[in-house]
Order: structure tokens, then C-alpha cells, then sequence
């Protein structure tokens, strides 16, 4: 396994380079930016075809600097300082733990200081340099696809919240006993939690903007598809425990092509340390489970990469506004009720049934992709023009 990137670098290279990236979120970067980039190529499509318009905002052009946006960027300098400053002069302690590192009370308060003076006077003589005698009202029109970094930034923040919101409902143990490390962990994020309360927020964000959402929702689909397809292949080569239930069966003989780690696998030197001490490992990340698992994230991250061909292909070819999107929350689904049949996670007395939170999400998802499609086909002459 590698749960960071330098364990990779030394591994495959033979280098030694102490980074603080680690695998898993060196992957949902990646995810991000490959999805940052279906964005763009879809919202210009939509663009062309006339779906989406380019709106107009009133903008002033040539006033004083603001000490609000002063204050603002002094306080973005002081963070950025006294994080920075302490990581330079303590580097090896910020590259055993990044996140907590930079989630404590550690920092360089002259670093912060300093930041912040340049930060606020950087602000300052930006906003005087381009100050007028008189500011003046300007009509400035803003295409769709030049909001993508703010959409993504909206995705990123409210996906995260509820991404742990809803994971820790599923470990409510976790948060009583350690109520900092749950909290504060990106480990063990729960997608369909961060789906549901990102979705909620780009939609408003959508209609502030006069973005027609069901157009939006059709261009995030094979956005979302691909990043989770490729930020499941963090979870895997970090082991962060999003792995499957144990897995000691021979493998079948259809499945003998099949490489014997992509059918039971025992993630040495996982992230999270779970499992048995590993003989002679000295590192940080020492540990390997004493029984194997299916390894669901690979799997995912298989299925996640058909749905969106399948999603890429049909993008063109479906006309009916939302429609596309439907076919991706059901999809995805799919995917994640199938995989659930094999992967750890806490049960729930659902209605007398047993269940997973993902199963009940799952389920609710299908039955309002489906809901969902045929309302729109019902209603497809009345969004002929929307």
C-alpha cells in the first residue's frame, strides 16, 4: 500500500522524498480537477446549443479599497503564515501528520504576522491602483463555464460537511469516545452523504445565478461518476478502511485471470494501522490485516468508470432535460447497494428490515431516478425549451 506519496516515489523509484500529500487525497484532488475539466467541456456544449445563457451582473468599477477585503485577506495571510512558517521550521513533524497539523493550534505567530501585513497591503495597493476619481457602473457578462471553480469550491466545502455528518451518524461510538478525531478525520467520508448535501447547495447556488439546474445537473453527472471512479483509487492504494468483509474463499476458476490480490486482499501498511503489527516494519504505517478482504473500493472504482462511458456516450443523445442525471442517480445506485453486500458498515433497523444507512439511501435514490424519468418523459414537450 501507499499511503503517502512518498511511499509511492520510494517504492517505485527509489527515491526517498518527504512529501505531506497523502494517496487518498492526492486522488480526490485528482478526481476534482478531471471533474473541474468535464465541467468546462459540458457547460461550453450547453452553452453552444443554446441550453445555457451567459448572465449579466452590475459590477463597480474604480472604488476605494475596501477595508473589508483588507481585513478579509489579512486574516487569509495570518492563517496561511502562521501554518507555513511552523511547517518550514518543523517539516518532518508536518509531514508524519498533515491533517493534524494543520487542523491543531500549532503555528509560527511572527510567519502569521508577516502574512498578514503583506497579505492586507498586497490587497490594498491592488484595489488603489485601479481606483477611479469617480467609480463608475459596468455590465460585465458571465458565461456559465467561468463559474466552475466556484460550483466546485460550493461541492467541495458542503460535500465534505455532509460527507462526515452523515458518516458519523454511522459511528456515533467513534464521535462519543474521540470527538476531535472523528470530527476532524477525512477518513471514512461518506459519499452519498456529501452528494445529498452538495447537490442541495449547488442547486441554490444554481438558481442565485440563474443557471437552469436541470441542465447543470446533467453536466455534473459524468463529472461525478468519473471523480468517484478515480477518488476510490485513493482508497485503495491508501487502505483506508473502506475495504469489504472478510474474504477467505477460494477464488472461482472463471475468475482465474484475475490477479489473487483483486479478489482477497490483506492492504499491508494501511493508513489507519488496522490489523496485526507487520514483522521487521519499522514506518509509520506498520500494519496489515490478518485476514483478507474483498477490496470494494477497486471494484468501485470499475463500476464508476462503465457509468460514466455510458453517461459520455448518452450525452448527446438524450434531449430531455434532467434525464441524464436521472439515469446517473440510479446507476449509481446500483453500484453502491451491489457493493454494500460486501463491504463493512453499520447496520440499521430500517421498517423491521436490516439495512445499511448507504442501502436506505441507495434504495430512496433508485426509486427517485426512476420517479424522476418519468415525470420528465410525462413533461418532455413542456421542456422542449427550457
Amino acid at each position: 500500500m501507499y499511503p503517502t506519496l512518498t511511499d509511492f516515489l520510494k517504492d517505485i523509484f527509489g527515491v526517498n522524498i518527504p512529501l505531506p500529500i497523502q494517496s487518498y487525497g492526492f486522488m480526490v484532488a485528482m478526481a476534482f480537477l478531471l471533474g473541474a475539466l468535464i465541467l468546462v467541456l459540458e457547460l461550453k456544449r450547453k452553452e453552444k446549443l443554446g441550453q445555457l445563457l451567459a448572465i449579466k451582473k452590475e459590477v463597480i468599477i474604480g472604488e476605494a479599497p475596501k477595508v473589508k477585503d483588507i481585513i478579509i485577506s489579512a486574516i487569509v495571510g495570518f492563517f496561511i503564515g502562521f501554518k507555513l512558517f511552523e511547517a518550514f521550521t518543523n517539516y518532518s513533524d508536518f509531514v508524519a501528520q498533515p491533517q493534524e497539523f494543520i487542523l491543531s493550534w500549532r503555528g509560527n505567530y511572527w510567519g502569521g504576522f508577516l502574512f498578514a501585513a503583506g497579505s492586507a497591503f498586497w490587497t490594498y495597493y491592488e484595489q488603489k491602483k485601479s481606483q477611479l476619481v469617480k467609480p463608475k457602473k459596468e455590465i460585465r457578462e458571465i458565461h456559465p463555464y467561468e463559474l466552475t471553480g466556484n460550483i466546485l469550491v460550493i461541492a467541495a466545502i458542503f460535500g465534505i460537511i455532509g460527507s462526515k455528518l452523515f458518516d458519523t451518524f454511522d459511528h456515533i461510538e467513534d464521535l462519543i469516545n474521540h470527538p476531535m478525531r472523528t470530527l476532524f478525520s477525512f477518513s471514512g467520508l461518506s459519499f452519498l452523504g456529501g452528494f445529498i448535501v452538495a447537490g442541495a447547495s449547488i442547486v441554490v447556488y444554481a438558481h442565485k445565478n440563474k443557471i437552469k439546474a436541470l441542465h447543470l445537473a446533467d453536466v455534473t453527472a459524468p463529472a461525478l461518476a468519473l471523480g468517484y471512479a478515480v477518488g476510490r483509487i485513493g482508497c485503495q492504494v491508501s487502505g483506508d478502511g473502506c475495504w469489504g468483509v472478510e474474504n477467505t474463499a477460494a477464488k472461482p476458476g472463471w475468475l482465474e485471470w484475475l490477479p489473487d490480490w483483486a479478489w482477497a486482499y490483506d492492504y499491508p501498511n494501511n493508513v489507519i494501522n488496522h490489523g496485526i503489527k507487520m514483522i521487521g516494519e519499522t514506518g509509520t504505517h506498520n500494519h496489515i490485516l490478518e485476514t483478507p478482504v474483498f477490496p470494494t473500493p477497486m471494484y468501485e472504482t470499475t463500476m464508476m468508470l462503465f457509468v460514466f462511458i455510458v453517461l459520455w456516450s448518452l450525452r448527446k443523445r438524450i434531449v430531455i432535460p434532467g434525464a441524464l442525471f436521472a439515469i446517473y442517480v440510479i446507476f449509481s445506485a446500483i453500484e453502491r447497494f451491489t457493493i454494500e453486500q460486501i463491504r463493512i458498515n453499520v447496520p440499521y433497523d430500517f421498517l423491521g428490515i436490516e439495512a445499511t444507512q448507504a442501502e436506505i439511501i441507495a434504495v430512496l435514490m433508485v426509486i427517485s431516478g426512476i420517479s424522476a424519468l418519468f415525470f420528465l418523459y410525462k413533461n418532455k414537450k413542456k421542456l422542449e425549451n427550457y
